[in-house]
């Protein structure tokens, strides 16, 4: 994990007995084509009148003369329509046959085939729907593209993956790491769950850590515990990594006291997993074929309700949040145009005029609404038949539970909240503990273990927090002060 040290897939793996997962939140389901969804009731109320009457917004969108804009595409990358036959004598270009016999090594092999082999297979096979991207995008960094492999040990191949450091996404990005690499991480947008985007930051950041150390394994060694932990490493234990060469510096100084354990298991479980990964006729794992990551893009107004383009473009809402994963309130942002991708196929020629029938107030996140007598944030939230939770993500300003007279308050619609992901604020670096007054729930977090960690009652929670149960749920934001 850059930027901390990572919650590798060695720490999910140390129990023998079982294997959880990855520490991530729910990520949307990808909607097979023959499957048709329900449109919400907000645009089922739209009926087909919208669709005949001109509605003029105030930000255009212009439609490419072929119908298509393109922000950054994943290109398409022919798939056969069956699995390959196996090769007589597969390759990597990183080194693993030479490594296999290794003790670490073989223990993730066997670890991996073993006790871990649902887990492990099932990773790869979600991890195949962007491995040609990945492969594609290391590649013209000039990155090997085995290093593919990294994902799944950071994350499972997972946009939407959680750690406890509060590394996100796939590539396991830290905020200010993120930034560092040219992702946008802000309230509204969380370029770490974007595939692409998070891919081109991690082949940077990897190149970069390759140039710095010489190796690719010492790189990821300082992509998961830290450039400055391994640069140490190797000054003060030169003497013992003196003589080797080339990756086996990381097995040398892996054998003395530089590394963290889990950064010592981190490159030995990459190349476990880049052997299986390459033959894993050899371990019995067989996978299905699936269509390549790739997409369209559309060019839309600022404060647009994502779910109103299931209007525009007939795409279902399942399938626009999976494919707008770093687009965190289902709504544009308040400034600029932003690209908001669809599956291909759907930005057809008539987007923009079909995308100008749709009312302001459909396709608008939101409207602003000035407070006119004191309040709370929840019985504000109560009025508008939403939670408080929901009413802060529209309000990234908003602090404590008090609504002063005069405030302007961002009032969502129902449609965008459909398409929002309940997550936390990314400026916050650590689930579990308090930043401004304000705790994360994690998973298996109850009232009580925050109370006592803040060194107040539950009842001081609840009153704080206008809560009337004794509820909570991972993301929620509690207030411990």
């Amino acid at each position: 994990m850059p930027g901390r040290h990572a919650l590798s897939l060695f720490a999910v793996l140390c129990t023998a007995a079982c294997l959880p997962g990855p520490q991530v939140t729910t990520a949307p389901t990808a909607v097979p084509d023959s499957v048709v969804l329900t449109i919400p009731a907000a645009m089922e109320q739209l009926g087909n009148d919208a669709r005949d009457s001109a509605v003029t917004l105030k930000e255009s969108v212009e439609a490419p003369p072929t119908g298509l804009a393109v922000e950054e595409s994943a290109a398409t990358i022919d798939v056969p329509e069956t699995p390959p036959a196996p090769p007589a004598d597969a390759s990597w270009d990183i080194e693993v046959r030479s490594y296999l016999s290794h003790d670490r090594v073989d223990f993730y092999v066997r670890r991996f085939t073993g006790v871990a082999r649902d887990r492990i297979q099932s990773w790869m096979q979600r991890g195949m729907k962007y491995e040609p991207m990945v492969r594609r995008v290391f590649r013209e960094a000039g990155i090997p593209e085995d290093m593919y492999y990294l994902g799944l040990v950071e994350s499972g191949y997972d946009p939407h993956a959680y750690s406890r450091a509060a590394a996100v996404g796939m590539w396991q990005f830290m905020t200010a790491t993120a930034r560092g690499v040219g992702l946008k991480v802000d309230w509204w947008v969380d370029e770490r769950r974007d595939p692409m985007r998070s891919t081109k930051a991690a082949a940077k950041f990897l190149s970069s850590l390759h140039d710095q150390f010489g190796s690719y394994y010492l790189a990821a060694a300082a992509y998961n515990g830290g450039p400055a932990r391994v640069s140490r490493g190797l000054t003060r234990y030169a003497d013992d990594v003196a003589d080797s060469e080339g990756e086996d510096q990381f097995f040398a100084l892996a054998e003395t006291r530089a590394l963290r354990s889990e950064t010592m298991n981190y490159v030995p479980q990459l190349i476990a997993a880049a052997a299986i990964g390459k033959e894993p006729w050899k371990y019995g794992l067989t996978f299905d074929s699936v269509a390549p990551y790739a997409y369209d893009s559309l060019l839309v107004p600022p404060a647009t309700a994502i779910a109103s383009l299931t209007i525009a473009t007939g795409v279902p809402l399942d399938s626009l949040r999976e494919h707008n994963p770093h687009l965190l309130r289902g709504a544009t942002p308040p400034e600029g145009e932003t690209w908001v991708r669809v599956p291909l196929g759907y930005a057809t020629e008539t987007f923009a005029s079909d995308f100008l029938a749709i009312p302001d107030s459909v396709r608008s996140a939101w409207r602003t609404v000035k407070v006119k007598k004191a309040t709370t944030l929840a019985t504000m939230a109560k009025g508008y038949g939403i939670t408080s939770s929901q009413l802060r993500w529209y309000n990234p300003r908003l602090r404590g539970t008090k609504i002063a007279a005069g405030t302007s308050i961002n009032v969502p619609t129902k449609l965008a909240i459909s398409g929002a992901f309940a997550v936390a604020d990314p400026s916050l670096e650590r689930y579990g503990s308090a930043v401004n007054g304000v705790h994360v729930v994690r998973k298996g977090e109850t009232l009580s273990h925050i109370a006592k960690r803040n060194g107040v009652s539950v009842a001081r929670l609840m009153s704080l927090n206008k809560l009337r149960k004794n509820v909570i749920y991972p993301g929620q934001s509690i207030r411990v002060r």
